[in-house]
């Protein structure tokens, strides 16, 4: 069993969706939980109490929990709700990197000051938010971070160019952080998720209700990730994914390539293509760093 009794920890997203799941399942197994909920629309507008909701209802369960209203996307906002969670429970364990936004439109017809806010909210409210704890997690030696990656990024998804940018852009925060984070006992990883929720519905092809997901496609199935990310026994500088109750990990690969003499001009290259472009003979870059691979 996943022991997380008194263990600190700060779910940003928490008051809808995959975020209440991971809140409330957290809080039944004992951590201290601090629930961050803007309480935006998914456009990433408006406010409402959510986050107090959901800290009520792990209380209501017998658990512990406090609300936080402030947005990832303001550097001194994520310092504050870092530091609600010193100043409520003494330190922070874990911190799940959940809260979102999404504003689905083709690149031509993405604003850029769309793509900014997506970006801002994600990619950099998770470094924000992370950045803040990580100088408490080097004091005690000890720290779990996840970052929620996407298929959207790591595959490609029509119509998603700048969410997709900015959830590629966590395996790259993902790869550094867990290399500076090893020698001081902090793993970080990054969950991907997939599940009937706010963000899903807006395709409107799926038919998705995300106050009435689907059994197969409930957001409590991406939890078990989260549980075991957050763990003793958690790797680092993985991507595993939780879809829909299937489960599995990326890897990046690469393959030998070639090695051309100082002097080479491009039709040398060109000359060579296929074996750059084969992946037949590709292996996995399996520890973070480990690009020995690379050439060899």
């Amino acid at each position: 069993m996943i022991d997380l009794k008194d263990k600190v920890v700060l779910i940003t997203g928490g008051g809808r969706g995959i975020g209440r799941e991971h809140a409330l399942e957290f809080g039944r197994r004992g951590a201290k939980v601090v629930v961050n909920d803007l309480g935006s629309n998914v456009r990433g507008e408006g406010f409402s109490n959510l986050a107090s909701n959901v800290a009520a209802e792990i209380v209501q369960l017998g658990g512990t929990a406090v609300a936080n209203n402030l947005s990832v996307a303001d550097p001194d906002e994520a310092k504050a709700m870092v530091q609600q969670a010193i100043d409520e429970f003494g330190r922070v364990d874990v911190v799940i990197n959940n809260a979102g936004i999404l504003r689905n439109k083709t690149f031509k017809n993405t604003t850029t000051d769309d793509f900014k806010l997506i970006v801002e909210t994600h990619l950099l409210g998770s470094a924000y938010v992370t950045h803040a704890a990580w100088p408490f997690m080097y004091e005690q030696n000890y720290g779990r971070v996840i970052l929620t990656s996407s298929v959207s990024g790591i595959f490609g998804q029509f119509g998603q160019s700048a969410y997709g940018a900015a959830k590629m852009g966590m395996l790259g925060l993902m790869n550094v952080l867990a290399l500076e984070g090893r020698p001081h006992g902090i793993k970080v990883n990054c969950l991907s998720p997939g599940a009937d929720t706010r963000m899903t519905a807006l395709d409107k092809w799926l038919g998705i209700d995300p106050d009435k997901p689907r059994p197969q496609s409930h957001p409590k199935l991406v939890t078990p990730v989260a549980l075991f990310l957050a763990s003793e026994n958690a790797p680092t500088g993985m991507v595993i994914h939780g879809l829909s109750g299937k489960y599995l990990r990326t890897e990046t690969f690469a393959n030998r390539g070639i090695s051309l003499d100082p002097g080479a001009v491009a039709e040398d290259l060109m000359s060579n293509i296929e074996e750059v472009l084969d992946m037949s003979s590709a292996k996995a870059l399996a520890e973070p760093g480990n690009i020995s691979l690379l050439g060899s």
